[in-house]
């Protein structure tokens, strides 16, 4: 056993023997929520959504962090590296935890086996969305519109290797179309450039997008969802364009380092869950656009899991690469 594999051990031991007593303790100073993007998107929206209910559950504060870059890798690299005393705590996303590592060697950490999943708060719907000047405001006309003009247009999204520039890149390859990529650090700056007119279309989750939809300062396209949405219900799920596989939700939950003692893991579930069972968290999280999950840590691992190997299928299948 070399020196890094004995301190990894040593380090997990300690905190096995450590836990009843640090959840006893647990919390005595302010909590951090680390989010791995900008103000303004999604994952920033449900971050400051349940802070504040969850640091009354837990009786300290819950400090949001906003740390972005590299499609949500900067700021979930940061939690890998935190001390797994619940002090410490990151929004987990698919993008940060499945699909930028799927398309990504180069990700400093293995989503798989650096963190621990506490608890999946919530799933949104995404979308493609267009700035009004586009010349096309339904599906059909959409895609003749980018078919006929191949590197003409240009799509911004959360960041590169984020969920939405790798299902954009799957919308690419499924359709046969060449649409440049525009990163930003996180979709709220990415949607603020596209309703300026910056970039002409954007593939973001609903919620930080919905509110310039229903100003008239984006025209949605394509939905992924189950069905159609009562909020869009002239738009069409990718499933009904015959694009069945872009047509999964995003998700939002909770994670730590790993390593974390179970009574923490315990006692930070328990805060979350009683956070969503008060009907007004619920209800600002639906009204943002997002569906009320809450599963337990073991289904969360598993969520986490499935979609990160889903992906890595599909980037291999399709020979996707960073540009």
């Amino acid at each position: 056993m070399n020196r890094r594999e004995w301190f990894a051990l040593s380090s997990a031991a300690l905190a096995l023997a450590a836990g009843p007593a640090l959840a006893q303790s647990y919390p005595n100073r302010p909590i951090r929520l680390v989010v791995p993007f900008a103000p303004g998107g999604t994952t920033d929206i449900i971050a400051r959504v349940i802070s504040e209910p969850l640091a009354r559950a837990l009786g300290q504060p819950v400090i949001v962090e906003n740390k972005a870059g590299g499609g949500g890798a900067v700021g979930t690299l940061e939690v890998a590296r935190a001390a797994p005393d619940g002090y410490s705590l990151g929004m987990a996303t698919i993008s940060a935890t499945a699909a930028n590592p799927a398309i990504n060697p180069k990700i400093p950490y293995n989503p798989l086996t650096d963190f621990t999943p506490i608890i999946n708060i919530a799933a949104t719907p995404n979308v493609i969305a267009v700035h009004p000047s586009f010349p096309a405001k339904d599906y059909k006309a959409f895609l003749a519109e980018i078919k006929g003009a191949p590197g003409r247009y240009s799509y911004a999204s959360s960041g590169t290797g984020g969920y939405a520039h790798l299902q954009m890149e799957i919308y690419k390859s499924l359709t046969g179309t060449f649409i440049t990529h525009i990163p930003y650090r996180g979709a709220g700056p990415a949607v603020n450039d596209t309703v300026a007119g910056q970039v002409p279309m954007i593939f973001d989750n609903l919620p930080s997008s919905q509110q310039f939809i229903k100003d008239h300062r984006l025209v949605p396209i394509v939905v992924a969802a189950p069905e159609r949405l009562p909020s869009l219900p002239n738009v069409p799920t990718f499933k009904e364009v015959g694009l069945e596989p872009m047509n999964g939700l995003g998700w939002y939950g909770i994670l730590g380092p790993k390593n974390m003692p179970k009574e923490l893991i315990d006692k930070i579930h328990a805060a979350v869950m009683k956070a969503l069972q008060d009907p007004a968290v619920r209800k600002r999280i639906e009204d943002a656009g997002s569906i009320v999950i809450g599963n337990t840590p073991q289904q969360f691992t598993a969520e986490i899991k499935d979609a990160y190997m889903d992906y890595k299928k599909v980037v291999e299948h399709a020979n996707l690469k960073l540009e």
